[in-house]
C-alpha cells in the first residue's frame, strides 16, 4: 500500500516543504497557499492515475495550468513567462516569477525531470486537447529554434531596461498577455502542420533551454524492467515525446523530453514500465 501511493505523497510532501519554506523566509502566507494547492493538484492526478482514471493527468493539467494563466498571471497581473523571469532576474527581486522557475523549471527537475511540462504547462494544457496526441511524423531536427525563441526574450527585456523605458510593469504584462497568445497560435498551428501536439514544446519553448540539461538528472524517471518487456514497441507509439523507455541509460533517446506523462506505463501490456 505504502509503495503504490508513494509518488502522489511524495510529490505533496515536496510541495509543501517548498510551501512552509517560502512561507517562513518570506513572511508572505500567499506562498503557503500557493505552493499547497499545486502540490495537492499534482498528487490528486497521480492518485488518479494510481486508480486508472483516464483522465488523470489533464485534471492536473487544468487545476494548476489555469490556476496560474488565469488568477496569477491575468488577476494578479504577474508575467509567468520566461519574460517575467528576466524581469525580475534583472531587478534582483526573488519574488513571483524567480520563485516559479527555480521550484519548477531550474532546480525542481532534477527531482521532477519535466513533469513541469506534463502536468502545469497552460501552453501544453491547450495543446493536449487537439487531435495528435501521437506524432504522425518523423521528429524534425529542428530543436535549435528553440535557443533563437530564448534569446529574444531576453534581449526583449533587456532592451527595456537599457533603454529606461516607463511603466515597465504595465508593458510586461502586456507581454504575457501577447506572448500567451502568439505561443497558443504558433503551438496550434504547429501542431495541425507537423501533426504533433507536442511540436511547440520539442521545438519552440524557451523554457526547455532551462528544463532539459535539469532534467538529465531527475531523481524520478520512468524505467523499463528488462525481464518483463516483449519489446512490442507499444511504448513508442504512445510517448508524445518520442522518447525510448525502453533504454535506462539517461543517454536514452530524448530522454531529457520524458514529461511523465505515464502514456509508456498504460499502453504497456507486460506491465514493464
Amino acid at each position: 500500500m505504502i509503495k503504490k501511493y508513494f509518488l502522489p505523497v511524495f510529490m505533496l510532501v515536496v510541495f509543501e516543504a517548498v510551501a512552509f519554506s517560502l512561507w517562513l523566509t518570506k513572511d508572505n502566507i500567499f506562498y503557503l497557499f500557493n505552493f499547497s494547492y499545486i502540490g495537492l493538484s499534482i498528487a490528486l492526478g497521480l492518485f488518479l492515475h494510481i486508480k486508472k482514471y483516464r483522465h488523470a493527468r489533464r485534471v492536473t493539467q487544468l487545476l494548476v495550468g489555469a490556476y496560474m494563466l488565469i488568477y496569477l498571471g491575468l488577476i494578479c497581473n504577474e508575467n509567468m513567462q520566461i519574460e517575467g523571469f528576466w524581469y525580475y532576474l534583472f531587478t534582483g527581486v526573488f519574488e513571483a516569477a524567480t520563485i516559479h522557475y527555480a521550484v519548477a523549471k531550474i532546480f525542481g527537475p532534477l527531482i521532477f525531470a519535466r513533469g513541469w511540462c506534463g502536468y502545469a504547462c497552460w501552453t501544453a494544457m491547450i495543446l493536449d486537447f487537439l487531435p495528435y496526441k501521437v506524432p504522425k511524423n518523423p521528429r524534425k531536427r529542428i530543436g535549435w529554434l528553440r535557443y533563437l525563441t530564448f534569446a529574444v526574450s531576453l534581449v526583449f527585456v533587456s532592451a527595456l531596461f537599457l533603454a529606461h523605458v516607463g511603466n515597465i510593469e504595465k508593458i510586461m504584462f502586456r507581454a504575457f498577455i501577447i506572448g500567451n497568445l502568439v505561443y497558443y497560435a504558433v503551438g496550434i498551428a504547429l501542431a495541425f502542420i507537423l501533426k504533433d501536439n507536442r511540436a511547440f514544446c520539442k521545438y519552440l519553448c524557451p523554457i526547455t533551454v532551462f528544463l532539459k540539461p535539469m532534467s538529465y538528472f531527475a531523481l524520478l524517471r520512468i524505467k523499463c524492467d528488462k525481464s518483463k518487456c516483449v519489446s512490442c514497441g507499444k511504448c513508442k507509439k504512445a510517448c508524445p515525446m518520442e522518447v525510448d523507455m525502453t533504454d535506462n541509460s539517461r543517454k536514452r533517446k530524448n530522454g531529457t523530453e520524458c514529461i511523465l506523462c505515464f502514456e509508456c506505463v498504460k499502453s504497456c501490456p507486460q506491465k514493464a514500465l
